[in-house]
This record gives C-alpha cells, structure tokens and sequence, in this order.
C-alpha cells in the first residue's frame, strides 16, 4: 500500500465517523475490532450481536438463550473506546490517552463496581497473564513512563516499534483487566499516527497471537507474522472501499 493511501485511512475513517455513514470502513472496522478484540477476553456475544448492537443501539437474544449484561456494556463502551482513539488517533501516546481508553472500556461494568479496580487507573493487586508474571502495581507506574519515554522519543515509527510497544505493555499489565482490549486499541492507534496499515487481530487467530507474544523476546517474527497477516486483511478491506469510492458510476 502507498504512503497517500496509508494517511487516506484516517481520513475517511474520520468522515465517515463525523458522517455516521452506514456500511463504510468506519462502521466496518468498529465491528470488527470490537468483536474480534472482544472475543479474544472471553465474550460470547457474536460478530452478528455485535453488528446489531452497533446499528440499532438495541439487543437481543433468542428463546433460551441468555448473555452476559458486562459483555453487552463493554461492547458499547469499545464503540466509544474506538471513537475516543479516532480524536487523538495523530497525537503522540501519552499515559493519559491510554488511563481514557481504559476508563471508557470499563465504565459501568460490574468491575467498575468494584471500589479497589481502579478505573482509568493503573491496577492495586498483582495480576499474571497465563503462568507468566507482570509487573507489581507498585511499579507501574514507573516502568509506564520509561516505557513511553523511550518509545515516544522515536522519530518514525515502524511495524516492529509498535508490535514490541504492544508486547512490553502487555507485559506490564499496567490494569487489573482490559489490558488486551487498551493494548489492540493503541496498536491500531499507534499504526495511524505511523502512516501504517492499522489491523485487526482475528479472534480465529487468537493461539497465533497468544504464541507470538509468549515468545516475542525470542522469536519476535511470530508475533510480527500475525500482525503483517492481519494487516494484509485490512490492507483488502480498505481497498474494497477505496476502489468503490472511485467508481465513475457511484454516487
């Protein structure tokens, strides 16, 4: 993809934000990252659920069926989420943008309920990701602010700045919960502001994904394989779009 194509993303996801156009990438992508994203932390709302949720601000379920109320919350707080990200989808990633993403993902969800879970706030209890140890709250902060530090004195930044971004963050676990769903939002975030294809990482990926960063420190290909497959998907999806904009006969 060329570089005006890259910096065109932002821009028509922009319109057709302002616009609330129906159909286009803008209402595409919020699908699909919110239930690819989603599922990928346990939700068992389908994309179709989710689709509906997002174009009819309303829910339903069939005979027999139930679904979780905090599913069904964090699925229109990750709407929100998404449009937040879209405002500052150019500025350079500070602790404050990520604390807002966090805040807005988790708002009004029984967590939030919690007086000890800190919403928008860095986590108070220690945390692991599978077997593995994060960093211990009292740390946090710290190792957030070196991390930022050194990320953001970078002058361009490429596909492999942002995923080991992502890898180290998720490694730090800065959150008590939602740090998979804020880690995927600066991503695609941090791709934007890069003149970088964003993507989505599909829930069907998910083992890929996990293996990729579980082994990142050693075989940082694997992670980085996933996203350029994920990549390439947007990379299609964008370019069904753009094509069917440029068409003499549409309208």
């Amino acid at each position: 993809m060329n570089t005006t194509m890259k910096t065109e993303i932002l821009a028509i996801l922009r319109e057709e934000q302002k616009m609330r156009l129906r159909g286009g990438l803008y209402h595409q992508t919020q699908v699909k990252l919110c239930y690819n994203s989603n599922r990928i932390e346990g939700s068992r709302l389908s994309e179709e659920q989710t689709r509906h949720i997002f174009e009819t601000n309303t829910f339903s379920v069939e005979p027999g069926e139930s679904a979780d109320v905090d599913d069904i919350i964090e699925t229109v707080n990750h709407f929100a989420c998404f449009d937040y990200m879209l405002t500052v989808a150019d500025a350079v990633l500070t602790e404050e943008i990520i604390q807002e993403f966090h805040r807005i993902l988790k708002s009004n969800t029984s967590d939030a309920k919690k007086t000890w879970f800190k919403v928008g706030a860095y986590k108070a209890r220690p945390n692991m990701v599978g077997d593995m140890e994060t960093t211990a709250p009292g740390k946090v902060q710290k190792t957030m602010r070196d991390l930022l530090a050194e990320y953001t004195k970078k002058s361009t930044l490429t596909l492999e700045d942002i995923v080991e971004f992502h890898y180290r963050f998720e490694t730090v676990h800065p959150f008590q919960d939602g740090n998979g769903r804020v880690g995927r939002m600066i991503l695609f975030k941090e791709c934007l502001r890069g003149g970088i294809v964003p993507f989505i990482i599909d829930e069907g990926h998910k083992l890929f994904y996990y293996r990729g960063l579980k082994n990142f420190a050693e075989t940082p290909g694997y992670l980085l394989d996933t996203c350029r497959s994920a990549q390439d998907a947007y990379e299609k999806l964008f370019a069904y779009f753009r094509e069917v904009k440029s068409r003499p006969d549409h309208k």
